[in-house]
């Protein structure tokens, strides 16, 4: 069109931070579904769980399952529903013992969503559309949740007990990829025991000048990452009530995204300063 564009509404802009630091915004693997218990969970009372560690910002939320026998495997729950008792004492992650009948197995009731803190690139905000104003309130934080499946790795090595095919393989960390893979053994034969010496190899990276590296030796890399997740491990969970979005406490929170202010705000930016700090432009 060769006209200029009309302006159509002006829409006040209302902005607070009553909530701030705990406005998060939370990625599920869940496409078009609610996060919300199966029909057949909540029918026998059970509800979502959540749990905090605080110093490591890592957030678990925990999901019944659904459990009719069209969708879900009665019996392989019991196998992997022990794996992952097991699992979680290997980790130091138990759960608050719940009550069972005498002989039952423990079963695999719900799934684990695990957080993944993401960096946020440039100011976060939550938008809401009201009586014709837009309120604002800053994020935070941005985790993104995906199913914990730690207990498969215990499963697998239970079964390979059973089997008998377990072997010292399958035992300590995974190796260092910044390290130099070692060199397979050669088989020889047998030779009469004789005096054993202890013997060091070092090996040099090509095109680094940086000194030795001991063959077998972690990387400072490696022990930092072995450090945060033993760090993590050893920290205790926090329990917390999840609110679904209808509950009482749910509208609370919500209602405190709202401004109640009109004071006027002053902008110490203008644009050109706010177009350079737009990433691509």
């Amino acid at each position: 069109m060769d006209g200029e564009d009309r302006l159509l509404s002006v829409i006040p802009v209302h902005f607070t931070n009553a909530l701030e630091p705990n406005v998060h915004l939370h990625q599920f693997p869940l496409l078009t579904r609610p996060l919300e218990v199966p029909p057949s969970a909540a029918a026998s009372g059970k509800q979502i769980r959540a749990r905090l560690k605080p110093k490591v910002k890592r957030l678990e939320i925990h999901v019944p399952v659904d459990t009719r026998p069209e969708v879900w495997n009665a019996e392989r729950s019991k196998e992997l529903g022990a794996a992952r008792v097991e699992d979680d004492k290997e980790k130091n992650q138990e759960l608050p013992k719940v009550k069972q009948r005498e002989g039952e197995e423990p079963r695999l009731t719900e799934v684990r969503m695990r957080s993944e803190q993401v960096p946020q690139m440039g100011a976060y905000v939550l938008g809401v559309l009201r009586e014709g104003r837009l309120h604002l309130h800053p994020i935070s934080e941005t985790h993104q949740f995906r199913p914990t499946l730690t207990y498969m790795d215990m499963y697998t090595r239970k079964a390979r007990r059973t089997r008998g095919e377990e072997s010292d393989e399958d035992e300590g960390p995974p190796p260092d990829p910044d390290e130099p893979a070692p060199v397979p053994a050669v088989k020889k034969e047998k030779r009469p025991a004789g005096e054993a010496k202890e013997v060091q190899v070092a090996v040099r990276r090509a095109g680094e000048g940086s000194g030795l590296q001991f063959q077998g030796g972690m990387t400072q890399v490696r022990r930092d990452m072995l450090t945060l997740i033993h760090a993590e491990e050893d920290e205790r969970w926090e329990d917390y009530e999840y609110c679904r979005g209808e509950t009482v406490e749910a509208n609370e929170a919500f209602e405190s995204v709202f401004s109640t202010s009109f004071q006027e705000l002053e902008c110490k930016s203008d644009i050109t300063s706010l177009l350079k700090d737009v990433p691509g432009l």
